[in-house]
Parts: structure tokens; sequence; C-alpha cells
């Protein structure tokens, strides 16, 4: 069995300037912080002699090609990536960056999302992405306006209740 796995879909490169900002910080942990001291650790293991028999040495040898490839991955991507900082013209419908309120018609339960950047997205506090289903569905959709998603338990219905804009 290969170890080959299909390219991943290409994901929008759209981003909130929070979402930037905090990629930026997590590149610059990696960088200045955690990998200078990955590789002061590895090097202590190197010193220990045979390298073969020495877990410390492969675990860091390990972690150390874990943070370069997020390295790399986090350059290439921030310098593909575009800032969305500038609001709608169309404040009442739902683009990048919107905080909608839904009510699913079928059950009467209220919904609230965020529609964020592949790289930012976060279940817990509702942010999806804007290539998520969902969010694809919603797009260019206003307040009060009806619309069916093919969710993975099945079809859904939604009516928007609210659309707004945090402040960038």
């Amino acid at each position: 069995m290969s170890r080959w796995r299909p390219p991943a879909e290409k994901s929008t490169a759209l981003i909130t300037p929070q979402g930037h900002a905090r990629l930026k910080a997590e590149l610059d942990d990696l960088w200045r912080v955690r990998r200078p001291e990955v590789v002061k650790a590895l090097s202590a293991a190197a010193a220990e002699g045979d390298r073969s028999e020495n877990a410390e040495y492969t675990y860091r040898k390990k972690q150390l090609g874990e943070i370069d490839r997020r390295v790399r991955y986090l350059s290439k991507r921030l310098e593909a990536l575009k800032v969305v900082d500038t609001a709608p013209s169309d404040p009442q419908a739902v683009f990048f960056g919107a905080q909608v309120e839904l009510e699913n018609a079928d059950t009467g339960e209220l919904l609230r999302y965020r529609i964020v950047g592949p790289d930012e997205t976060d279940a817990k506090l509702g942010w999806i992405s804007i290539d998520a289903p969902l969010a694809r569905v919603m797009l260019k959709k206003h307040i009060d306006d009806e619309f069916e998603a093919e969710l993975p338990g099945g079809k859904a219905t939604f009516v928007i209740i609210d659309v707004s804009y945090p402040p960038p």
C-alpha cells in the first residue's frame, strides 16, 4: 500500500484581518521560539551517542520535520492569501466575513455562523469556511430569504434572520 494521496482541493484564498494576524503569530512563534528549542534539544540528543537506539533523537528529528512542514506551509499560504478588511457594499446580504443568524425552518432552531476563510474555521465559535456547502448556499442571500442546503444529515431549509459584519 502506498502513501500517495491525491492533492487536496484548492481552497479559497481569503482571510479576515484577525485570522491573518493569528497565522503570522503562529509562524513567528514556530520560527523564533519552538524551532530553536527543538534544534537545541536535538543537538543534545545527538551528542548522547548511538542515534539508532536514541528515542529522544528520533522524536526530536520527527518534531523538527513537523515544525518545518508547518513553517513552509504557512510561509507559502500567507503570501497567497488576500486579507478582506472592507465591508461589502450591501450590508444586508451575506458575503465573506458576515455573521449570520439562521433559523432552521424544519425545527425552529436558531443557529449563528460567521463565514471565514478555510484557514481560520472553528466549530466551537461557529466559524465556517466560505468553502463549506452551507456557506456557499448562503452567499448573496438577504435577510428573510429562505434557502435549502444539502447537509451531511440530509436537506434542510433555513431562513436568514440577521446579517452583520464585525468591525475589522
